[in-house]
Order: structure tokens, then sequence, then C-alpha cells
């Protein structure tokens, strides 16, 4: 028999989170965001779930060319662009959109000489500093690409760095508006835009030709409003079981480190689950986890295959009790915020030996 361990991977609210970033994105078509492996959900599913999405958005070479054999048919775009002359012509050969953010891509489209127009991405880099052309500079780079006879449209992009804080202390979304708007009147032509991630989507009321969400599609928030506030749904539940119960009395202790020390009786539970799984190691005392549907407390240090939780107070759990360590019941954003993370992490991290099935 397999452990007791299982991701479930819900396509349904896949299809409603993307039918609610729509609905706010302000009538943008939307590239729903698929890099590494869909937030760990798995290329094809995001594909089946996400199949009314404008396009996918990705930064791997490989799984885009796995879509298109999959079947996917509609625009797919490279998030940070290509990489080498080889790139270029596998964007050429399955029509695949790519980001430009530096004069290094734009010298390699100029000296590609491809059999086919591709469509890029110009990229403004209006504060975060990651990728892009400055305002100064965005309109010389268009200017190169427009001269490019095998470059077909254009969309100018920028990226936000802080769309989910009303009141940061650096870089508010309104001043990166204002230098993206700076560096595209430098630009004679009117071309379309792409701007907003998820908290673009949902806090922000932007006009846009393409927004690019990726947490709220799995479930996540982009802010410090609970997901279902923004009526978004857990795409991805881990499940596993208690394996083994403790019963110990004030003063003794549990697990590595000898952590967590009882302050009275206390019954611990042995979940079948640890960090090889993908949960934090570091997650703190007081993590919260949800057992035959009743919220209770990480104890102790998490180790490569097990954790510990405090079964006082859920007197009914025994050894092959139901528990969830995120998603349906158990938010991933109250997991991640205890263990001083965010939920792309804790999706991402998901270990290959975990099962996973589709609901």
């Amino acid at each position: 028999m397999p452990r007791p361990i299982v991701a479930t991977v819900h396509l349904d609210a896949m299809k409603h989170n993307l039918a609610r970033a729509r609905a706010s994105a302000r009538g943008a078509k939307v590239w729903a965001v698929v890099k590494a492996d869909a937030y760990g959900h798995g290329l094809q599913r995001a594909m089946r779930g996400f199949a009314e999405a404008d396009g996918l958005a990705l930064v791997e070479f490989d799984y885009a060319l796995r879509l298109r054999a999959w079947g996917w048919r509609k625009p797919i775009l490279m998030l940070e662009g290509f990489f080498d002359a080889d790139d270029l012509l596998a964007m050429a050969e399955y029509g695949l959109n790519g980001a430009v953010h530096s004069l290094e891509q734009i010298a390699l489209l100029e000296a590609a000489r491809l059999p086919a127009t591709v469509d890029v991405h110009l990229k403004m880099n209006t504060g975060m500093n990651r990728l892009g052309f400055t305002p100064q500079a965005v309109g010389a780079a268009y200017a190169r690409l427009r001269a490019i006879p095998w470059v077909g449209t254009i969309t100018l992009m920028t990226h936000f760095a802080n769309a989910d804080d009303a009141a940061p202390a650096h870089l508010p979304m309104e001043e990166q508006m204002e230098r993206f708007e700076a560096g595209a009147a430098t630009i004679a032509d009117c071309l379309p835009r792409s701007v907003s991630n998820s908290a673009g989507v949902l806090l922000h009321q932007l006009d846009s030709d393409w927004v690019r969400p990726g947490i709220m599609l799995y479930g996540g928030t982009p802010s410090i409003t609970p997901a279902l506030d923004f009526d978004l749904r857990p795409t991805m539940t881990l499940r596993s079981r208690i394996i083994g119960i403790q019963e110990i009395v004030a003063g003794e202790v549990v697990g590595y480190g000898s952590r967590y020390e009882a302050g009275g009786p206390v019954t611990v539970g042995v979940v079948a689950c640890g960090y090889a799984d993908g949960y934090p190691r570091h997650a703190p005392e007081g993590t919260p986890v949800l057992v035959d549907g009743v919220r209770t407390d990480l104890i102790g240090r998490v180790s490569m295959d097990m954790l510990m939780v405090d079964l006082t107070q859920v007197p009914g759990a025994q050894v092959g009790s139901h528990v969830t360590l995120w998603g349906e019941g158990m938010p991933i954003d109250e997991v991640a915020l205890a263990a001083g993370t965010i939920g792309y992490e804790l999706m991402c991290a998901l270990a290959p030996r975990v099962p996973v099935i589709e609901a």
C-alpha cells in the first residue's frame, strides 16, 4: 500500500478562478501563468483547467513545446523571452510569443533571419529593476524592433513590485504606472499593453489589453485579504492521515532537537508528511493543521517523512484520521504565513513522490 498522502488538484476550481480573473480584467485578454509546472499542479492539468484562457504564459521552452504537442493552439508567451538563437527558431516554428528585455536579445533578433514572424512583448523596467528597458531607453529599443522584418506585433509590458500593498514604503504602483506612461509616450505608435499581475487584476482598475494573473488562478491571495474574500477557490489540497499516536505528560519532549516540551498531558498525532513531501521544514509550532475537520497545531520539528500535531483538542482522533495540510478547509496562505513564506512556494515545492490525483 502507498503512504497515505495525496495531493488533489481541483480542475473546477481552476476554471472558476480563471473566470474570476476574467470578470475583474475590464475586458482585457487573460494570459494564464503556468510556469514551474503550473505552480506544482502539473502542466497538462493546467492546460485543461485553463482551457478558456486566451493564452498561457511560462518561462520554460521545453514545457512550451510540450503544450503545442499536447494540442494547445492558442498563444503561448515566454515571460523571460529567449536565451539563444535556437530559442528564436523554436519561437518561429511553434508560434511562440517572447518578451524582449535586453539589447542582447534585440541583437539576436536582428541576426536571426527567421523563416516566420514572431510576436514580441517589449518589457519596460518601471522601477522593479529586474528585467526591461528604462522609460528613457524603451523608445530606441522599440525602433530597433520595428525595423526587423521578422518581428510581428509588439506589445508593451511591465511588472508591478507592490500592487498588493496599498501604502508601500517604496515604489507604489501609481509611480510605476506614471513611469510606464512616460515611456509609452516616447513611442509614436499606440501599442497593445500588458500590465497586471494577480494583485493588479483584483485590487486595481487598470485599462490593459492583456493581464497576466498567476497566484489567484491557483486559489492563493495576492494580498493580506484572504483568498475566499476574493471568491477564489483552492486548486490543490494536500491530505494525509494520522499513522501513530503518543500520550505524553508535562516535561516530555517531541521530535528532533526536543524543541517542543509539553506543559501538561498532550496527545501527539504523527502525520505521514514531511519536508521530503514538500512541507516546509521551518514551519513553527502553531502552524495550523486540520484533523478530521478540526483545526489544531503543529508541534515539534518537521522531519523528512513525518510531522506531529496536538490531538488534545481532537478527542475523537485515531490512527487513520484524515489530515489536511492545506487546501480545502485549510487555506494555503494561512499555512504559508505561519511558516514565513508564501503560498507559491508551498505549491511549487510539492515533491515528486507525492501522488497527485484530479477531482
